[in-house]
């Protein structure tokens, strides 16, 4: 019920109403690694992420793997038929021990039908993301490799980023290789790593094995803009 409640597809409904909607899903689990589904498979479910963090990612004919989406609690994912996509398009991973509520197309349509908000939020929701996707695009062929790290790093810190208290800083305490985000930036896991090196030097980021911490947003975002003097 509280994850429900934070979804925003589901805001403003009532307790009642987030009850009949829970009634109708099932809470699953996957370990650190684990596949909730993959691109090609059948597409008859979607999820909400309760607890955890999700990879979601695109391959491609030449066998790279393209990072479209990094999945915090409350976000809704993967596709149905109804939506127009037969199988799954993307591979959903998880980066951490997860859980998520899953529901069927059955359930869904009922869903919808039942609450006529719902089903506005799922159009303006895929609006949205075909929106990102042009928006993506456009970036890819116009900016730099270090505009678009600094871009999907600020992205991150956004959605994902915790402050720490010691320098002022926010932390991205999640697995974030270097293929992944060559994969977020259409770019090359040398590419990013020499970007990153260069970052690291400059005091804008540090990072570890398993985390990323910005250092100097103002900064970051400057070479976002292409306006660092480097």
């Amino acid at each position: 019920m509280r994850v429900l409640g934070n979804v925003p597809l589901f805001a403003g409904l009532s307790t009642s109403e987030l009850e009949a909607i829970d009634a109708r899903m099932v809470s699953l689990a996957w370990p650190a690694g684990g596949q909730v589904f993959t691109a090609g498979a059948p597409a008859d479910h979607l999820y909400v992420l309760a607890s955890g963090r999700v990879k979601v990612s695109q391959p491609t004919d030449g066998g790279r793997e393209i990072v479209v989406d990094l999945l915090t609690p409350g976000d809704l994912f993967g596709t149905l038929t109804t939506l127009g996509d037969p199988t799954y398009p993307e591979t959903a991973e998880a980066l951490t021990t997860t859980c998520a509520l899953r529901i069927d197309p059955t359930a869904f349509r009922a869903v919808l039908t039942e609450h006529p908000t719902v089903a506005l939020r799922v159009l303006d929701d895929v609006a949205a993301r075909l929106a990102r996707a042009r928006s993506d695009l456009g970036r890819h062929s116009t900016d730099t490799v270090a505009q678009r790290v600094a871009a999907t790093l600020l992205r991150l810190a956004d959605k994902l980023g915790q402050e720490r208290a010691d320098d002022g800083g926010t932390l991205l305490q999640i697995p974030l290789s270097r293929a992944d985000l060559a994969g977020m930036t259409g770019s090359t896991p040398e590419s990013v790593s020499r970007v990153m090196s260069r970052l690291r030097k400059d005091r804008v980021i540090d990072s570890g094995r398993r985390w990323t911490a910005v250092l100097d947003r103002d900064r970051l975002a400057d070479v976002a803009a292409g306006s660092s003097g480097r």
